[in-house]
């Protein structure tokens, strides 16, 4: 059986305020694409669906479509919540929607109920875990520690006895949106391992087959069983090296998994360029980041006069602009070692300096601090 592994796409979403629709309106075209070329059984979406509980309309309109096209298909897909998605509100209208192929699997009360599928060596169970907040469905599945790895592993308990319960040789898929340890994170995934207490281990997913996985950026195997396959875009410069891509998970008669990547288009590639101002906008090594959504990181002493403007006329996409100053390593002091024996004029053009990046004041602002100090003496007698 043939599947298609695919999570985060966050419908709404922007990057540095530059809207994705577009971007993830030819993601879905591809999506689709390759449902329909790959012959695919179903596709698994494993969370985050939407960047936020209550998505724009355009978003909600693009999902719409996307689920009317996978129906046309005759493809079923699997989805579930995910820790930016509402449940609630994502699973709307499910059982109807499920009359058309199209699964979602938001409430925790039912992880243990799968969605069979068939092929010629036998059924395939295919379990939807939607995000478990800890403190929301402790209860429900009646653990003591309010930790992620507890509520999952409650979850898994009852994905382990259902499956037990099927005939021999039902093959096993899970899908999943959590911080599975040995996963490496990006800047722009919601924080939930606060403590640690998220972390997931890997042996929780024992007794599936395929583990598809959501909720981190970047594609990546923690066990040939168990995959993350990562957004289809690119949300923060910490995944400019990211290859973007769909995981193709081939499931045999005996459960033995093949996983091959599917490369997502790439709307605009991201740079992170980092130097002098000078020698970003004349090294010609620099060339192919032209067209590129760039972030600029600017190592001058002093910050440079419009600096985005310039910059922006070789790379009319820079999003982000970063200051790091080099300078010399200075031995630490104490404030008040640094303020002995230094006049108020020092202190207040120090000032000016450090908020300008090391750019002192020019002689009409000395004159000028010169002025207000004088002019504040009298009052401080």
């Amino acid at each position: 059986m043939r599947f298609l592994h695919t999570s985060d796409w966050h419908l709404g979403r922007s990057l540095h305020r530059v809207s994705l629709l577009d971007a993830q309106a030819a993601f879905l075209d591809h999506l689709i694409d390759t449902a329909r070329s790959e012959a695919v059984d179903a596709v698994l979406v494993a969370g985050d669906v939407y960047d936020r509980a209550v998505p724009p309309l355009a978003a909600v309109e693009l999902f719409d479509d996307a689920l009317h096209r996978l129906a046309a298909l005759g493809v079923p897909t699997v989805m579930i919540s995910g820790n930016h998605d509402s449940p609630r509100r994502l699973g709307v209208g499910a059982g109807l929607i499920g009359r058309a192929g199209i699964h979602l699997r938001t409430d925790p009360a039912a992880c243990g109920a799968p969605l069979l599928l068939s092929d010629r060596h036998g059924d395939v169970a295919v379990y939807g875990l939607p995000y478990l907040e800890p403190t929301l469905v402790r209860d429900e599945f009646g653990v003591e520690t309010a930790g992620h790895a507890a509520v999952v592993g409650a979850a898994m308990d009852r994905v382990r006895a259902d499956l037990a319960g099927r005939p021999k040789g039902t093959r096993a898929v899970t899908l999943a949106h959590a911080f599975v340890t040995g996963g490496q994170g990006s800047d722009s995934e919601r924080d939930i391992t606060v403590g640690g207490a998220a972390a997931v281990p890997v042996a929780t997913f024992a007794g599936a087959h395929y583990a598809a996985l959501g909720h981190l950026h970047g594609c990546q195997t923690l066990t040939d069983r168990v995959r993350y396959s990562g957004s289809p875009l690119a949300f923060s410069f910490s995944e400019a090296a990211h290859r973007k891509s769909t995981w193709l998970v081939d499931l045999d008669g005996a459960g033995a998994v093949r996983a091959e990547r599917v490369d997502c288009p790439v709307p605009r590639p991201l740079a992170r360029l980092r130097g002098r101002i000078d020698t970003l906008l004349t090294d010609p090594a620099l060339a192919p980041h032209e067209s590129a959504w760039v972030e600029a990181t600017l190592t001058d002493p002093a910050r440079p006069d419009e600096p985005m403007a310039r910059l922006a006329a070789r790379f009319p996409h820079i999003l982000s602009l970063v200051f790091e100053p080099d300078r010399p390593p200075t031995a630490p002091a104490t404030y008040a070692r640094r303020l002995s024996e230094r006049t108020d004029q020092q202190i207040a053009e120090d000032f000016v300096a450090h908020v300008r990046g090391g750019q002192g004041p020019d002689p009409r602002e000395r004159a000028a601090l010169r002025a207000a100090l004088h002019a504040a003496r009298p009052r401080e007698e």
